[in-house]
């Protein structure tokens, strides 16, 4: 079989990505959690890619991993397939059933109430509807704030001594979560109303898996200028 970079081609990883993408995030953070090497391919115009269109043309969404030339798609489901393919580095999803259930209903909870939170407020048309939209969000924190405590038993991080699951699920919105305190000026993190979330995000922006693949804030605040047509974000 054919090598590319000194890979197997079977063995060639890829990833169809785009850097504000909180989901391709959590791809690229369980690569490097599994120390997997891997080739990046930024998308910049992802409604129009041939790539996406081709590996992905029922969603037509990032992030795309490519095993081989094996597409798998959607992110929760990508980091449960790196992890259950790559055994190199700590193990994302615990081994227990019980707990592996929990993890991913935390992780579905968080993109289908957190995220479309941090969404609703951004798009809100009037002040009622993002006072409604920031109280959701702040529930969600609270939430967060009990998981953690729970899930983490007294360590580092919700996964325990290493980043797991909820970890990466949730790590990948605080980008734009921060984002969002910037423009409206309430921090949703704080060390008094969430003190356990408060020092796990610092400890998660430092690990080493994170660290070099976080999109810088700056970064992400001048994108949401040009893609938000709302007066938070002038």
């Amino acid at each position: 079989m054919g090598l590319m970079n000194g890979v197997n081609n079977d063995e060639y990883v890829r990833l169809l990505g785009a850097w504000p993408s909180p989901f391709v995030l959590r791809t690229r953070i369980a690569l490097n959690l599994k120390r997997v090497p891997y080739e990046y391919l930024e998308e910049e115009d992802t409604l129009n890619s041939e790539s996406v269109l081709n590996y992905n043309p029922v969603h037509k969404q990032i992030p795309i991993l490519i095993h081989g030339n094996k597409p798998i798609r959607e992110s929760l489901n990508i980091v449960m397939y790196v992890d259950e393919t790559w055994l190199s580095g700590p193990p994302i999803l615990p081994s227990d059933p019980f707990d592996r259930a929990v993890a991913r209903f935390w992780d579905v909870y968080i993109d289908e109430h957190c995220f479309t939170s941090i969404n609703g407020v951004a798009v809100a048309k009037d002040e009622e509807e993002r006072k409604t939209a920031v109280a959701k969000l702040e529930q969600c924190m609270a939430l967060l704030e009990e998981t953690f405590q729970e899930c983490s038993k007294g360590r580092s991080f919700f996964g325990g001594d290493n980043i797991g699951f909820i970890d990466i699920g949730f790590g990948s919105m605080l980008g734009p979560l921060k984002v969002l305190e910037k423009f409206i000026g309430l921090k949703f993190i704080h060390p008094e109303s969430t003190p356990g979330l408060f020092h796990w995000a610092d400890r998660f922006y430092a690990h080493e898996a994170v660290k070099p693949v976080m999109p810088d804030i700056e970064k992400l605040v001048e994108f949401a200028r040009l893609k938000f047509n709302n007066s938070i974000f002038k």
